[in-house]
């Protein structure tokens, strides 16, 4: 994975309701995973969560999240969205100066594969600056 895999460029339009929450710290996280179980199905075309991209949100907001915290400075804002085709993930963090960093050349067993599981399970990825601010994305699609 080059830098390329996450692209400078604006998030997509959304529709719906949409999933906000603030963290500062990691142990947040739990809420914001109990927050989008219960978010998901509402946003659902039939109620009903997909388990699947379930699971896969909550793995890229997981990751997304907590590389915001680590390297882009808190606090992090999450929102999820409804998109024409599945769900946007946007994560913002206070480092607008840098982009996301893909781990290249690194063995996996040390770590910092986050953005790649991310980009392995969304169909378009990107990143941009509004304000002062980073945002970074990931569309996600249902089934």
């Amino acid at each position: 994975m080059t830098p390329e895999s996450w692209p400078r460029r604006p998030c997509p339009e959304t529709s719906g309701p949409r999933y906000d929450a603030e963290i500062t710290e990691p142990r947040q996280l739990r809420t914001v995973r109990d927050g989008l179980r219960s978010w998901l199905p509402a946003v659902a075309p039939d109620g009903k969560a997909d388990d699947a991209l379930l699971d896969e949100l909550l793995l890229a907001v997981d990751e997304l999240a907590s590389n915001g915290l680590r390297h882009g400075g808190g606090p992090v804002r999450i929102r999820a969205a409804p998109t024409a085709h599945g769900l946007l993930l946007d994560v913002s963090d206070g480092d607008p100066h840098r982009g996301p960093e893909p781990a290249v050349g690194r063995d996996p067993s040390l770590g910092g594969m986050g953005l790649h599981m991310v980009a392995h399970l969304s169909s378009v990825r990107g990143w941009e600056v509004c304000g002062d601010r980073k945002h970074v994305w990931a569309c996600l699609h249902a089934r």
